[in-house]
């Protein structure tokens, strides 16, 4: 047995051979391919930024021309109305050279009749104050200056010794009467109180805008007590009840959508609502110097508008400026004038008849004297 045994051959060790390891492989492959997908995220983010902000710039690009574009309507709008009020003083500089040149004239007549009267003179000067006063009246509607003017020229008339004045004064009573009945309008006043708008409206500051009141009002409601705590803060049922309510009130905000929203403006926005309101009110003024009451209506109108709609109206700037341009609107600029030409028309027909009649006074002087030569 022993010699069988060692004779066998040697046994052969079958165990499998161990599979090789490819576990960290697909886990390498697994964070590659996860690391490409983040990649791709990234990259596709960073592309999408980017065409939010070329999109952003355009719309900003596009913003800008417009604010230009509306800076120079603006511009050229000032600029018509400034040629146009330049027009309206070459005017009014002709018409007063024009009107110089005429009382010089008159002056030279005055001088150079020398025959004439005291009556005559103080008819002179009657004329000479109502062509003032019909000049103040149709030229620069100053009712004060020519109710002045017409109030002189009947007193001059009372110290003349002529009868053939009565017409006159009973045509100057009419127009006094006339001129009494009228409300004076005060044009500088106007005018400077326009101004003094439109240096508030310089300024109006942000806080002033409609964006700020919703914040203002929710805050100051969030930090006033109810009288319901202060009533019963002896009850501790009340005290959390009422501080429940405070903290749902924190979370829960209720705004009213009943009312209309007023747009929020951007600080572009803002300059240019205060340079729209500058303009409306220049506008209003250029109306004073006219006496246009439509333009100087509607542009009232306009500026009240504009900021009911971008502005706050709780603020006391507002409240103050919304208080003078409903004052302003309600006063009449541009009120009926009445004709106050024929006691002039008058007086001019009259002055005529003496000057005739003291022709023909003197025509039949000089002919007596040529009768008593002769004989």
């Amino acid at each position: 047995m022993t010699e069988s045994n060692a004779q066998l051959p040697a046994t052969i060790n079958n165990q499998p051979r161990s599979r090789q390891r490819l576990w960290p492989l697909w886990i390498l492959a697994f964070l590659a391919f996860l690391a490409a997908i983040a990649l791709g995220l990234w990259s596709w983010q960073q592309w999408h930024n980017t065409q939010a902000m070329q999109q952003s710039i355009t719309n900003l690009k596009q913003e800008t021309a417009q604010l230009d574009q509306l800076y120079g309507q603006t511009g050229n709008q000032r600029s018509q109305r400034l040629q146009a009020l330049e027009g309206k003083l070459t005017g009014q500089r002709e018409l007063i050279a024009t009107q110089q040149r005429q009382i010089d004239h008159n002056a030279r007549e005055l001088l150079e009749a020398g025959n004439r009267t005291r009556t005559d003179w103080l008819l002179a000067e009657a004329e000479y104050l109502l062509r003032i006063a019909n000049q103040r009246l149709m030229i620069e509607k100053d009712i004060r200056g020519a109710l002045a003017a017409l109030k002189s020229a009947d007193q001059v008339l009372n110290e003349s010794d002529d009868i053939g004045v009565y017409p006159v004064r009973q045509q100057l009573a009419k127009e006094i009467l006339a001129l009494k009945s009228l409300t004076d309008v005060d044009r500088t006043g106007l005018y400077l109180t326009l101004e003094a708008a439109i240096d508030s409206i310089q300024q109006l500051t942000d806080n002033a805008l409609a964006s700020d009141r919703m914040a203002s009002t929710l805050a100051q409601s969030q930090s006033e007590p109810s009288a319901d705590t202060a009533a019963g803060s002896s009850k501790w049922w009340i005290d959390a009840w009422n501080s429940a309510k405070s903290t749902l009130s924190q979370v829960v905000v209720v705004r009213r959508l009943d009312e209309p929203v007023k747009p929020l403006l951007s600080p572009e926005q803002s300059a240019y609502a205060r340079l729209s309101l500058q303009l409306m009110l220049e506008e209003a003024e250029l109306g004073v110097l006219q006496g246009h009451q439509e333009l100087y209506s509607r542009s009232l109108l306009k500026a009240s508008k504009a900021i009911d709609t971008w502005y706050d109206s709780s603020n006391p700037t507002i409240i103050a400026l919304s208080d003078t341009l409903e004052e302003l609107a309600s006063q009449n600029i541009d009120p009926d004038l009445p004709d106050i030409s024929r006691s002039l028309q008058l007086l001019k027909s009259r002055l005529a008849g003496r000057l005739n009649n003291n022709g023909e006074n003197t025509d039949g002087n000089q002919a007596d004297n040529s009768e008593g030569d002769d004989a």
